[in-house]
């Protein structure tokens, strides 16, 4: 089978289309065939810094159908539809960019119906992240207001939808040219984020935000403070360093503000599994009470440009390939 591999930290150009033997799932595992995967931030950034395990398989989210199953899964058989994330973590070696991949059963669920492979593997690490920000973090209510950057992104355009679903208003930033797309997805108001008054325009639309969701908190944390209602949530998604120079701003407030990572429900035993998650996004999907925009899709063997694309390049929703 193929697999997209680095061997070594660096540029798209490490990544490599090896010829492996099909994995066999171990007994808490069910082999997929891949019918699609999707590229996030994340894995241009392992990729770069190279896995903590190399060679290693590049992608967290597949798609695809059940070929095979542990000794100890009951819960699926061979011919299911299934979606799974998580597979990019330092966990595994294998990862979902690969005709197989070998998916334990806490990282996945059943695809419904009626939802694409696509719309699968799109959702998955962006649709669980959004999921642990506003409802396991910050429990976004009905009737409550989030403010959501970067609307057009992978994790933004489905928290916008997601907050819909909740019957939450949703507020976020967007390129011009993305505002229309935005609204579509369900933002009551959508901001230019380059705007010289941001922050008194976002105090101004939701009245002060019951939930701020950062991906970005080393340029927006302190707007971040100030845009929350008082004993609002702050969810920051992603990021390296962060500075909050009046902490009395955010005690004042009350303010909760989660640092949180996707990544750990893959990794800590402690952590809620991936695939009760993925289930009820997946039921979302197939309601049509959460779109999924898919910017673009290409074949396995160019996985160098999804990941020169996903860090380079300005798009809505997702970017997703196919064998």
């Amino acid at each position: 089978m193929r697999a997209i591999r680095y061997h070594d930290g660096g540029g798209p150009d490490v990544l490599r289309v090896d010829e492996l033997e099909r994995p066999e799932p171990a007994r808490d595992e069910v082999l997929v065939e891949m019918r699609a995967a999707s590229i996030n931030p994340v894995d241009a950034v392992l990729r770069e810094q190279g896995a903590p395990r190399v060679p290693k398989t590049t992608g967290s989210d597949i798609a695809g159908v059940v070929t095979a199953v542990g000794t100890d899964v009951d819960a699926y058989e061979e011919g299911d539809r299934v979606f799974a994330t998580g597979l990019h973590v330092g966990r595994f070696a294998g990862g979902s960019f690969a005709d197989f991949a070998v998916v334990p059963t806490d990282l996945l669920a059943p695809l419904p119906e009626g939802v694409d492979f696509e719309e699968g593997a799109a959702v998955a690490l962006v649709g669980v992240t959004a999921w642990r920000a506003m409802v396991h973090h910050a429990r976004l209510e009905p009737g409550a207001t989030a403010f959501i950057h970067g609307g057009n992104g992978g994790v933004g355009h489905v928290a916008i939808g997601l907050a819909d679903a909740l019957g939450a208003t949703s507020v976020s930033t967007a390129r011009p040219e993305y505002h229309d797309a935005v609204r579509k997805l369900g933002a009551e108001t959508v901001l230019d984020y380059t705007r010289d008054d941001l922050t008194e325009a976002a105090v101004e639309a939701t009245g002060g935000a019951d939930l701020v969701l950062d991906s970005m908190a080393g340029t927006y944390f302190e707007m971040d403070v100030e845009l929350a209602a008082f004993g609002g949530d702050v969810s920051v998604i992603a990021g390296g360093e962060a500075t909050l120079s009046d902490v009395s701003a955010a005690r004042s407030k009350e303010l909760d503000i989660h640092m949180m990572s996707m990544s750990n429900l893959a990794t800590h035993p402690d952590a809620p599994d991936i695939g009760p998650i993925l289930a009820r996004l997946g039921r979302l999907v197939a309601e049509d009470r959460l779109e999924v925009v898919i910017d673009r899709t290409y074949p396995l063997e160019d996985a160098a440009a999804a990941h020169r694309a996903v860090v380079e390049e300005s798009f809505l929703g997702k970017i997703v390939l196919t064998p």
